[in-house]
């Protein structure tokens, strides 16, 4: 189901955080700090478990890229992807929960699997 760290479209984004493309985006257009995101996601825990889904939802989520308003692998990852650029997101718990956890759907000390696609972003 997830894709390898040292598959040949996988880059490290350090400590543990590896962004793969699962599919290009523009290469063109990447958001800023500040800007208001529009993505869709699925959120996984190591074991394939979904905790989470905006799909499932039928409702984008949005948020204020590097505010703070998301955990901060969410920040990391998504100031890198493209406009239309989908991504398998390995976060490691010191970007996402860390030793709490986020009881209790994510365990404490979690390795966080986001498929996250950038659907849009605009600027303040």
């Amino acid at each position: 189901m997830f894709g390898r760290q040292g598959a040949p479209n996988a880059e490290d984004a350090g400590a543990g955080l590896v962004l793969r493309t699962t599919k290009p985006g523009d290469g063109i257009n990447f958001p800023k700090k500040n800007d208001t995101v529009r993505v869709h996601y699925d959120a996984f825990l190591e074991s394939g478990r979904k905790f989470d889904s905006s799909r499932e939802r039928n409702q984008a989520f949005l948020f204020r890229l590097g505010m703070g308003q998301v955990i901060e692998g969410w920040d990391i990852a998504v100031a890198r992807m493209s406009r239309g650029q989908v991504a398998e997101v390995t976060i490691p718990p010191c970007y996402a929960y860390g030793e709490a956890g986020y009881p209790p759907v994510v365990p404490p000390q979690a390795t966080l699997i986001f498929q996250i696609e950038l659907i849009d972003f605009t600027a303040l």
